[in-house]
């Protein structure tokens, strides 16, 4: 409500004073976008080491799914449901190089079947249940958590293992309760950091890696692109 008064008085006020305190807070605004540009790339930077080993084992896990015949089925929640919505995309269409489709499901996407589990069921079992109706031994689990601990996430990876599929993590903060629900066979991409959009941020990184890699593993390496 205090935020609601702030600007019904703001827009009350003379332009001479919109302006006074646009001026005013202009400086103050530009470092704080500033800050947000620093921490990101500083974040990056120091993830670049850490996470470069479990990145190229998720690499490895799908080159050896989509080269079988299989696909990688993508959850999450928020923020990592268009995580998992652009990565799919990213393999049946393409990333930066022309090349065959690779097999991708982003569970986020089906409005019908996600709103009849959750009605017939519960939030927890809407992708567990598409993981158990569509995963296949061999196929991979891209499941996507900033915290680790989404309960839905969690109980999709349940699903996975007893589909005999991989399962590649990507978390933060720790890794929270997927750290107990992997397996050694698993991987797991754990973002050093406890912000959300930190960890978003590395995430989608980490995912255009994926696809970078593996496209350079199908069809050779090529010159960086500008």
């Amino acid at each position: 409500m205090a935020a609601v008064g702030f600007l019904y008085r703001l827009k009350q006020a003379p332009a001479s004073a919109r302006t006074r305190l646009h001026s005013y807070h202009c400086p103050m605004l530009e470092q704080r976008i500033q800050q947000h540009f620093i921490d990101s790339a500083d974040l990056k930077y120091q993830s670049a080491q850490s996470l470069s080993k479990p990145i190229a084992d998720a690499v490895q896990a799908m080159l050896a799914c989509v080269t079988s015949g299989g696909k990688v089925l993508a959850c999450g929640n928020g923020g990592s449901a268009a995580d998992a919505q652009h990565f799919a995309a990213e393999f049946v269409g393409r990333f930066e190089r022309e090349r065959p489709e690779l097999g991708a499901i982003a569970l986020t996407t089906y409005t019908s079947i996600l709103t009849a589990i959750a009605n017939d069921y519960n939030f927890n079992a809407v992708f567990s249940r598409q993981v158990r109706a569509l995963g296949q031994p061999g196929d991979v689990l891209l499941a996507i958590t900033t915290s680790g601990n989404s309960a839905n996430v969690l109980a999709a990876i349940e699903a996975a293992h007893e589909r005999e599929m991989v399962v590649i993590g990507l978390t933060g903060r720790g890794g929270g309760k997927m750290n107990q629900a992997l397996r050694d066979t698993d991987v797991h991409i754990c973002v050093p950091h406890e912000r959300t959009a930190r960890i978003q941020e590395v995430h989608i990184l980490a995912l255009h890696c994926i696809c970078d890699a593996v496209d350079a593993q199908l069809l050779g390496e090529q010159e960086t692109p500008t």
